[in-house]
């Protein structure tokens, strides 16, 4: 009997030690990982940077390449840097015009009189068109005369008939610059005469200048070699001639680049001379910027129609779209699968990712960042995304695919319903009531057996009492 109840309460005792301390046998836990590239891949990205990359250097204070389809840099010098915009603030302030018209405020052949801020903020050696306060002209007059022969005063008309202030029109351009991204972008007026506070960097003139670009009127203005606007109510009609010497040929000749399609030049003592240009050539489109640079009358070999000629050519020479992950590609490593008598599943990229390289790159070069989880619970259907997959280059992202699977695994109804069985009886409550039941009956069992033992032996006294009782009084009686 005492054997018995020994062994009763071992067993409990280990029902116990099981439910606090669980078996580690059990369903594997799917957690993303950092997978190691196939032995297919390098398995570092190159430090050398292309040596094109490295042989170009721009004549200025700053230099921007972009492919302008993609958005990708293919060539920067202090992209971030601070400079002065000179009038190719007036990019901004056409944008905010064009809009303007796109809600529907304003016509784009809608005629307006000029305001009385028409010479805001203009000192004496401002580029013009002679628009003078009072004048009636058409809204598209004042983009041509603000992009074409970059008249200062016509900027500041659009500024006063979109906001009906100057100033409230200069806030609306830095709200639109921060919008854009523009983050090193401060504007103080609508034409780009010369403020300390007014500044921005090449990058941010290219947000700015893609923008603009999107509209059909802008770009058929900048890529204008002149633009004709008939007499008003002030004036004979005129002709305004570009000042872009990629586009037009009127100002200088030795300049002209037959791809040009734009945008817009500026210039200051301060700002130096500038050009934000684009090109497109064979399908291609980018864009240029340089800033700071050389006038053509200071040194005719190199200057900001020279350099950015470079610039594009640089781009559409030794640039091309390049297949750096293939769609149909396999060499990634397979992903175990559970509740399943499939072991693992194989992946691909859900689509091919290219990038406009410099020619002298190797795609093989660059490096798979993956993501996937050690393995995934079946059923798992084909095409399904189970992570992801980075290609970088000299620690520059260049982009990220979904990595799917790559056949359907099927689910086995035995392992998932004991799985199932097992992930609840893993639950911290179930587990709890459990420890609680056990306790409550080793409880039982314990007071059950104390019970027992007492019983016992106050029920062999009482045997033995009477027994004794009856003997005695038997002799009494004899």
């Amino acid at each position: 009997m005492k054997k018995n109840r020994l062994a009763s309460f071992l067993l409990l005792a280990g029902l116990l030690a099981g439910l606090v301390f669980p078996l580690s046998a059990g369903a594997t836990e799917t957690q993303p990982v950092q997978t190691p590239a196939p032995s297919a891949a390098p398995s570092s990205v190159p430090q050398q940077q292309s040596a094109l990359l490295a042989s170009m250097h721009i004549e200025g204070t700053a230099a921007l390449l972009v492919d302008d389809d993609t958005g990708e840099v293919l060539y920067e010098q202090n992209a971030h840097g601070k400079v002065y915009p000179a009038s190719i603030t007036k990019v901004m302030t056409c944008l905010l015009t064009l809009e303007s018209i796109a809600r529907g405020e304003h016509q784009l052949d809608e005629v307006v009189t000029v305001g009385d801020q028409v010479n805001y903020g203009i000192g004496a050696d401002g580029s013009t068109a002679g628009i003078k306060a009072g004048e009636q002209l058409t809204i598209h007059d004042l983009l041509g005369a603000a992009l074409i022969p970059s008249a200062n005063e016509a900027c500041n008309a659009m500024a006063q008939l979109v906001a009906g202030d100057v100033e409230k029109f200069v806030d609306l351009m830095n709200q639109r610059a921060q919008e854009l991204g523009m983050n090193d972008t401060h504007f103080a007026n609508p034409h780009g005469y010369h403020d300390p506070d007014h500044y921005t960097s090449a990058y941010d003139i290219y947000l700015v200048a893609h923008e603009a670009m999107k509209d059909p009127t802008f770009r058929e203005l900048v890529s204008s070699v002149d633009y004709k606007i008939p007499a008003t109510n002030l004036s004979e009609a005129r002709t305004l001639h570009s000042t872009n010497g990629l586009v037009s040929t009127w100002r200088v000749r030795d300049y002209w680049y037959e791809y040009a399609t734009g945008i817009k030049t500026g210039s200051t003592p301060e700002a130096g001379h500038c050009l934000v240009s684009s090109a497109t050539k064979n399908d291609r489109n980018l864009i240029a910027v340089v800033m700071g640079a050389a006038n053509y009358t200071e040194n005719k070999d190199v200057n900001y129609f020279t350099e950015s000629k470079r610039l594009l050519e640089f781009g559409f020479n030794n640039f091309s779209r390049q297949t750096i992950l293939d769609g149909s590609s396999l060499d990634f490593p397979e992903v175990s699968v559970t509740l399943s008598k499939t072991d693992y599943v194989t992946v691909r990229p859900a689509g091919s990712l290219s990038a406009t390289l410099p020619n002298d790159i190797d795609p093989a070069a660059f490096q798979r960042e993956l993501d996937l989880p050690e393995s995934v619970e079946a059923p798992v259907e084909e095409g399904q995304v189970l992570g992801t997959v980075t290609l970088t280059y000299n620690g520059q992202e260049y982009g990220k695919v979904d990595l799917v699977a790559n056949s359907s695994v099927e689910r086995s109804e035995l392992l998932y319903r004991l799985d199932r069985i097992q992930k609840f009886f893993d639950q911290l409550w179930v587990r709890i009531v459990l420890v609680v039941l056990a306790v409550l009956l080793v409880f039982l069992f314990l007071r059950h057996l104390i019970t027992g033992r007492k019983r016992s032996r106050y029920g062999g006294s009482r045997a033995r009492g009477g027994r004794g009782s009856s003997r005695y009084s038997g002799r009494r009686r004899r």
